[in-house]
């Protein structure tokens, strides 16, 4: 029998909640508390940036990123910056994979499971070799990102379903001057919803990665990650 991995819908978090909620997650993941465990959302509008941001790719000042409604994080992930916000799906996968030379096999399934999701709704998306995410010719998709710790994961990828792309004009995402930004609504012209896409990523994730997948509640999984911080 397959693996069990925990899945939850947990709506809109901000981010900085749930980079605390994926610290607790990993600590219990480390001591086998939970098993492997998949975290869907959405983001309100933030700029996020890697441990190989360059300040030059951000494009807007703080005031004017406050008219936009747009908040600032910093965060462990390897990258530069990018954005995340509403109609954006964001899976953290907190996962045990073992050492560093599994690191890479890991990326290449977080991508396999984006790029079967988004070939569901009729898109034929791809790799860029050397440019880490999913790809529509050159526009990017889907953005992959992670930070490994004692051999378990957090981040992951953020997928752009219905996402307001026009926010990506105050960045240089992930440093790339001559690539742009797309998503599945600007590609196929209508609008997918988002608990659709998420149902999709799950059958896939479990697909590529072996896994039984075994739906949790938010409230569950909130009480559990948020309590280990107390």
């Amino acid at each position: 029998m397959p693996t069990e991995c925990w899945f939850a819908e947990l709506g809109i978090v901000d981010y900085q909640s749930a980079l605390d909620l994926q610290a607790n997650l990993v600590a219990l993941r480390l001591e086998s508390k939970i098993p492997d465990t998949l975290l869907l959302l959405e983001h309100p509008h933030t700029y996020t940036i890697g441990r190989r941001f360059d300040p030059s790719h951000l494009l807007v000042n703080h005031e004017e990123m406050k008219g936009l409604g747009v908040g600032f994080a910093s965060t462990d992930r390897g990258g530069d910056i990018t954005y995340h916000g509403p109609g954006q799906l964001v899976g953290y996968p907190i996962m045990h994979i073992g050492g560093i030379t599994k690191i890479k096999g890991y990326l290449s399934n977080l991508e396999e499971v984006l790029i079967k999701t988004i070939g569901d709704f009729g898109i034929e998306a791809d790799r860029m070799p050397g440019y880490p995410g999913v790809w529509f010719g050159f526009e990017k998709l889907a953005a992959v990102g992670l930070r490994v710790s004692r051999g378990v994961t957090k981040h992951g990828f953020a997928l752009n379903v219905s996402t307001d792309l026009s926010y990506f004009c105050g960045i240089v995402p992930c440093g790339l001057h001559d690539m742009g930004v797309t998503s599945i609504a600007n590609i196929t012209g209508r609008s997918v919803p988002l608990p659709i896409v998420q149902k999709v990523v799950v059958k896939n994730f479990a697909l590529v990665f072996g896994l039984r997948m075994v739906p949790v509640k938010k409230e569950s999984i909130l009480k559990l990650g948020y309590a280990d911080a107390g």
